[in-house]
């Protein structure tokens, strides 16, 4: 693996490194960790990352540079690295409202730029990440992608779609777990103590998940094999509809959307 700079290890960029690191603490030591109270990041510096608060100098040390601040903050770090930045360095924005023309602008160097969308799960490699790029080669665009999916999968999308990649990708982290915390709470309400609620939820959860991903169904089959007639589940699932459960959350799917877009 190439040396990586991850610039501004908040939430997002300490999930991307801690999905990076490696049992191999001399391999870790190509991975640069930066943010301005360095001290913050001790945990990942004893597992080898070289941490610092000198943009500057992670990125004369490595050939991939990670963006992950905040997207106000973008612009005026693209400007205190442009003078270290070098024809075969490679680019990435993780920042959501930030396009490709404007990083370039800002850079004023004609070395390949990427933006990518990935999410907290991450820090656990079960990220999925979307990628994009306008002046990326094919081998550099499968180069990004092999990092990223060290910490999950990727997914190469037109850079029209990265906004809506955040709301579902990276917003719906916090939608999904906002319904398993729904689920547990039902369960708790129907006699399970809280840990065993969880237990149950979740596992039933990522069976879900694995059903679609491992089969490549649709929902709706998985589903009509546990609605019989008159049967609990499509009771459950008819009161749950009635109640808008499926169009409040498309709806806050699209209002977070248009909400990125102002």
């Amino acid at each position: 693996m190439n040396s990586i700079a991850v610039l501004g290890c908040g939430n997002i960029g300490l999930s991307i490194v801690e999905g990076l690191i490696s049992t191999d603490k001399k391999k870790n030591a190509g991975i640069y960790a930066t943010r301005r109270n360095p001290e913050e990041l001790k945990t990942i510096a004893a597992k080898g990352v070289t941490v610092t608060s000198d943009n500057k100098l992670a990125v004369k040390n490595s050939k991939i540079i990670v963006i992950a601040v905040k997207p106000y903050k973008v612009l005026e770090l693209l400007k205190e690295i442009t003078p270290a930045l070098k024809k075969d360095h490679i680019l990435i924005s993780v920042a959501s409202e930030i396009s490709l023309d404007q990083i370039q602008t800002a850079i004023k160097k004609d070395i390949p730029v990427y933006r990518v969308m990935p999410n907290t799960a991450s820090s656990i490699k079960e990220s999925i990440t979307c990628v994009t790029t306008k002046n990326g080669t094919s081998k550099q665009t499968a180069e990004v992608c092999s990092i990223f999916n060290s910490i999950g999968d990727t997914v190469v999308i037109d850079e029209q779609l990265m906004e809506a990649a955040t709301i579902l990708g990276a917003c719906g982290i916090a939608y999904v777990l906002r319904f398993i915390r729904a689920m547990i709470q039902g369960g708790i309400q129907i006699g399970f103590d809280a840990q065993t609620a969880t237990k149950i939820t979740t596992k039933t959860v990522k069976g879900a998940a694995e059903l679609l991903l491992q089969k490549g169904a649709h929902p709706e089959q998985e589903i009509d094999k546990v609605t019989t007639p008159k049967g609990c589940t499509i009771t459950g699932l008819n009161e749950m509809e009635h109640q808008g459960f499926s169009s409040s959350l498309i709806q806050g799917i699209v209002k977070s959307y248009q909400k990125i877009e102002k």
